[in-house]
């Protein structure tokens, strides 16, 4: 991608940070971020550089958007409250933020004939529908606040497009992971926390039995995703993900092996919200974007893990 003005919304945050390094040199970037979940600190090189030209403002706030939007060329949507556990704990706040925001950056980006919104979806939108892989044409099962959210912003994206012909694709992430996740929250998802507490010789937290499977995928394969679902002319919902399965237990046994540690387990109730076993069928994905996972877990983790020993 060469040449084009970009807004990235959530573009301080973990996902979207990372798309930001991807694209700045070759284009314009736009951050908005209210940095209610994000840090500056992700994207705060790039701002002091002026590499980039970043927004304080929340998706929630239309007229900032319309302002924002204008003579941009594509939309990537990442802002959102994440996590099903802060959902649950206060589905208001992530109502208001992740469908009122997406129908914001939907009605701006129509207003101002942007070329097509990539909406950051996720694998929660299927719940714990025993059928493996997950493919698009299931029909959603949300289990949280959150799943609820997301999914409801996939039927904006499509009547935005079927009413409106404004092109959207909607990327159904299955548990992203890599540099500048932050672990330090309470609701950090698996493998940073894991990675956190192992390279500090603390046991990893498993919630449930570790039975639990899950379809890892690693941050830069996630960041051309967005970039191939942007410049394709297809439209829909799409999986994202490494296309394979690994238990929660397996997986802290490759991180700790991986950290040169060797540490028990310590085991608490699963948490509401969570499903038991996640794959996704990435084979539309492939089909109409080309998309193709670059990474495995192992090679992904090596990565990760020395990223995080290079800031401790």
């Amino acid at each position: 991608m060469i040449g084009k003005t970009i807004v990235i919304t959530g573009g301080a945050g973990f996902i979207g940070s990372n798309l930001v390094g991807a694209l700045f040199r070759e284009n314009e970037v736009i951050v908005i971020d209210d940095l209610s979940t994000g840090h500056l600190e992700n994207i705060k090189y790039l701002i002091d550089e002026k590499s980039i030209s970043f927004v304080k403002g929340s998706t929630t706030d239309l007229g900032l958007l319309q302002k924002t939007f204008k003579n941009v060329n594509y939309v990537f949507h990442e802002a959102a409250i994440p996590s099903v556990p802060r959902s649950i704990k206060d589905p208001v706040k992530s109502n208001y933020a992740n469908v009122n925001g997406t129908l914001n950056v939907l009605v701006a980006a129509r207003d101002n004939d942007v070329e097509k919104v990539v909406y950051a979806s996720s694998s929660s939108v299927y719940g714990d529908t025993p059928t493996l892989p997950k493919k698009e044409d299931m029909n959603p099962n949300p289990m949280s606040p959150y799943a609820v959210s997301k999914v409801t912003g996939e039927y904006y994206c499509t009547v935005f497009n079927e009413v409106y012909e404004l092109a959207t694709a909607s990327l159904r992430y299955f548990n992203v992971y890599g540099p500048r996740q932050d672990p330090s929250s309470e609701y950090a998802a698996v493998i940073p926390r894991f990675i956190y507490r192992v390279l500090n010789d603390k046991s990893p937290i498993v919630y449930g039995d570790g039975l639990q499977t899950r379809d890892f995928t690693y941050i830069k394969d996630v960041v051309n995703a967005n970039i191939l679902a942007a410049e394709s002319n297809a439209t829909g919902n799409f999986n994202i993900a490494g296309g394979k399965r690994i238990s929660i237990n397996d997986l802290a046994r490759i991180i700790m092996k991986t950290c040169r540690k060797d540490l028990d387990f310590v085991y608490k109730n699963p948490r509401p919200g969570d499903i038991m076993h996640s794959l996704a069928d990435i084979s539309k994905a492939k089909e109409k974007l080309a998309y193709e996972p670059d990474f495995d877990l192992t090679r992904g983790l090596e990565e990760t893990i020395e990223w995080y020993l290079s800031r401790k």
